[in-house]
This record gives C-alpha cells, sequence and structure tokens, in this order.
C-alpha cells in the first residue's frame, strides 16, 4: 500500500477490493482481443489521520494518460456547464484582459472555449498528446504535459504569472499532490486564485457510485484533507460549492494565505456536514463496501433474468465508470450485445475487460435493443431526452445506480419502476 498522499501516513485501511481490471480507459482494437490485457489492483483505502480516502496501488500517469480517448466536448451536460462555469469566473475573479486563466487537464479545450466570447486570455495544459493536438488545431493554446513543479515554472517564463488556475475532475487523477499544489505556489499570482472541481466524497458514498472508482481516480475528495494539503503549503480554501455534475461534485476556491478574500462561511458548513456524515469513521465506508456486493446481486440478477426471458440488451455509454462497473459486477457480451457512444473516438473499439463492441449511436435505433443499461448515468436526463424515439417505439433504459430501475414510457409519461430481483 502506498502511503497517504496528503499527511503521508503509512498505516491506511483498505476497506474495498474491486479486483485487479485493466484501466478503465483502455479499449481494445479487434485485433487485440486475443492478447492478454494489463490488470492492476483497484483497492481503496482509508487514511484515518487526514481523512483522505485513495488507490492504494499507482499506476503510472505516463501509462494512464499519454494517450487518452476521453474528450469533453461529446457531452451537451458538460458543455453546457462549462459554458456557465466560465461566465461565472469572468464575472467574479477577472479584472482584466491581460490576466491568465490556465487549466490543468484542459483536455480538448472545451471550458477554454467558453472564455473567448469575453477575450480572456486562456491557455491549457495537456498530458494526452491526442487530445492537446486536437485542442490546439482548434486554435486553443495548450501546452502539451503534465502540470507539475516544473513545467508550472516554464509556463510562467513563457506566460507569466496566472491570476486564474484551474481544475475540472482533474485533481482526483494526480497522483503527486504535494509537487501538482507546489506547481500552484510558483505559478499563481500574489493575489491569483485557484479553482478545483472535484468528485465529492459525500456523493459518492450517498448515492453508492462506487463505478466513479478506477485507476485514474487515484483519490476521493472531502474537504477536510484538501485543507490539510494547501494548508502545508501556505494556501488556503476560501470558499466552497456543491454542484450536481459528475453524480455530485464539490467546487473548491483557494488562495495564498494572507490574501485579500475572507474566508466564507461556507467551508465551515461543509466541514461540519462532512462529520456528521461520519467521514472520519473506518464503519462509513465498510458499510459502503457492503451495498456495493448487494448492488451486484441486483443488477447482475435483473440482466440475467431479462435475458432469460428473450430480452435483448445493449449499452449506452462507454465511460471509464462503465468499466469498473461492467468488470466488477462481471458484465460481458453475454449480456450486452454492444454498447453505443458519442465519442468517434471509441467506436469500432472493445470495452477493457468485458470485450463488448462499441458503436455510434445511431445504432440504437436501428436495432432497437429492448433494454439499455445506462453506463453513462450521470447524464442520464440528457440521454433520455436524445432517446426519446427509441423509448417511443417500446424501448427501455435502466440506470444502475444506486439501485436498478427500469424507464420505459407510457404515452407521454416516463414510468420509473424500482426492481428487486
Amino acid at each position: 500500500m502506498v502511503p497517504c498522499r496528503v499527511c503521508k501516513n503509512t498505516e491506511t485501511t483498505k476497506f474495498l477490493s474491486l479486483g485487479n481490471t485493466p484501466l478503465a480507459n483502455s479499449f481494445l482494437r479487434p485485433d487485440q482481443l486475443d492478447k492478454p490485457q494489463a490488470c492492476y489492483p483497484l483497492d481503496v483505502v482509508f487514511c484515518s489521520q487526514c481523512g483522505l480516502v485513495q488507490l492504494g496501488h499507482a499506476v503510472s500517469p505516463e501509462v494512464m494518460f499519454r494517450d487518452y480517448i476521453y474528450v469533453s466536448s461529446t457531452s451537451d451536460t458538460m458543455t453546457a456547464h462549462f459554458s456557465a462555469y466560465a461566465e461565472e469566473i469572468v464575472a467574479q475573479f477577472v479584472s482584466s484582459p491581460n490576466d491568465l486563466v490556465l487549466e490543468i487537464g484542459s483536455n480538448d479545450g472545451c471550458l477554454l472555449r467558453a472564455f473567448r466570447k469575453d477575450q480572456v486570455r486562456a491557455v491549457g495544459i495537456e498530458p494526452a498528446a491526442n487530445i492537446a493536438e486536437r485542442a490546439n488545431a482548434a486554435g486553443i493554446k495548450t501546452f502539451n504535459d503534465f502540470f507539475c513543479t516544473r513545467s508550472a515554472r516554464e509556463i510562467k517564463e513563457r506566460e507569466g504569472a496566472a491570476q486564474i488556475i484551474i481544475g475540472n475532475n482533474v485533481l482526483a487523477h494526480i497522483a503527486d499532490l504535494h509537487d501538482t499544489v507546489a506547481g500552484l505556489q510558483a505559478l499563481l499570482a500574489k493575489d491569483g486564485i485557484a479553482i478545483f472541481e472535484v468528485p465529492y466524497l459525500i456523493d459518492l458514498l450517498q448515492k453508492d457510485e462506487f463505478d466513479t472508482i478506477y485507476h485514474e481516480h487515484v483519490s476521493y475528495f472531502a474537504i477536510r484533507p484538501l485543507q490539510r494539503l494547501f494548508d502545508l503549503w501556505g494556501l488556503q480554501i476560501f470558499d466552497v460549492k456543491r454542484v450536481p455534475v459528475h453524480g455530485g461534485s464539490v467546487r473548491v476556491y483557494v488562495q495564498r494565505v494572507g490574501a485579500s478574500r475572507s474566508v466564507l462561511p461556507s467551508v465551515e458548513i461543509l466541514l461540519s456536514v462532512e462529520k456528521t456524515n461520519r467521514l472520519g469513521s473506518l464503519e462509513t465506508y465498510s458499510a459502503f463496501a457492503v451495498r456495493v456486493e448487494k448492488m451486484k446481486q441486483e443488477l447482475t440478477g435483473l440482466l440475467r433474468s431479462l435475458k432469460t426471458s428473450g430480452a435483448r440488451i445493449a449499452g449506452y455509454g462507454a465511460p471509464a465508470k462503465g468499466n469498473t462497473l461492467l468488470n466488477h459486477f462481471q458484465i460481458g457480451s453475454d449480456l450486452i450485445e454492444f454498447i453505443v457512444d458519442r465519442s468517434p473516438y471509441k467506436h469500432g473499439m472493445y470495452t477493457p475487460g468485458s470485450h463488448i463492441p462499441v458503436t455510434p449511436v445511431e445504432m440504437l435505433l436501428k436495432e432497437q435493443p429492448d433494454y439499455v443499461l445506462l453506463l453513462a448515468w450521470n447524464f442520464a436526463d440528457e440521454v433520455i431526452a436524445q432517446q426519446r424515439e427509441y423509448l417511443k417505439r417500446g424501448g427501455h433504459f435502466i440506470v444502475p445506480i444506486p439501485q436498478p430501475k427500469v424507464i420505459g414510457e407510457k404515452s407521454r409519461a416516463i414510468e420509473v419502476v424500482d426492481v428487486q430481483p
């Protein structure tokens, strides 16, 4: 087991094991299906000293991120989220056209594009060469590198200090948190701010979102361990906001200690909520592990029952979280015929471990399966709105999290039925 990535405690406690699994975004070409695929332990541990929940084993970021297939802009929900997010940042924190906004893990520039209409000087840093190339080709200045102390200093030499540094759903991906925060110190302007949006541990636990656990997500954050991390580097959290994206996230606003902004009551309020939800108790995480196994029995029981009755089942969305669910629940092509996804990077590929073919979304109406397992459940509203025709033709969606629910259409009404196989 690795030491705690925040406080370096070496006596963390494992509470959940999802087995040895392939990397969640390591999709396979047809010619790779007969070859062994690298698998890594997916164990989750708890640090009683600072409260961090993290993976017990880390895979090299060079292996996970240098060639990447997740693209932010394929989701209408994320595009709208980033547009509103950029408007808020410009209104509250950008005081001059010369202010530099830097995004860590900027992907294809989906967020950075939203700053264009306000003519804000925005650049990104993205480790995946293929995604960074795509962003640069679209006119979004993007450095192809990992964010660390070294790259932060290099960017400062070229672009100057950053007034705003943003990290969306990226801090959880970073194994060396201290090097990243040292990079913030090196690059951030004197009165600048950093804003990190991360999946929130409370939501993961309350909604049983176990499938958001995969090798790329090294840490699962609450405010308490983040506060400890930033304090060690002379930074402070001055505001927090809960946001619904990705099944429930928290947006954390950070500044240098002694900067001009007052620490808002929101910080203490969320710390109190975390205490009420017993995030400092190992029993909380042990109970979560028990619920995960119950979910496995319920969902696999439902799918097998449907298959035995002659139903055809497909999947919608091939996100990383979906591969955690498929592999841990041992759901393969014997149950799911194919998966549709909007990302062209995944078309013609097969899911890691479970070997289910991924096709364009148009296959859904062409094949009209009886049931569709909604692996991208965090975009359920968007998907259902886009696929009304599939429902009108008699199809059904199965939402797996936090317990299986079947969504079908009777006339114009959506019917949601709890399933207890």
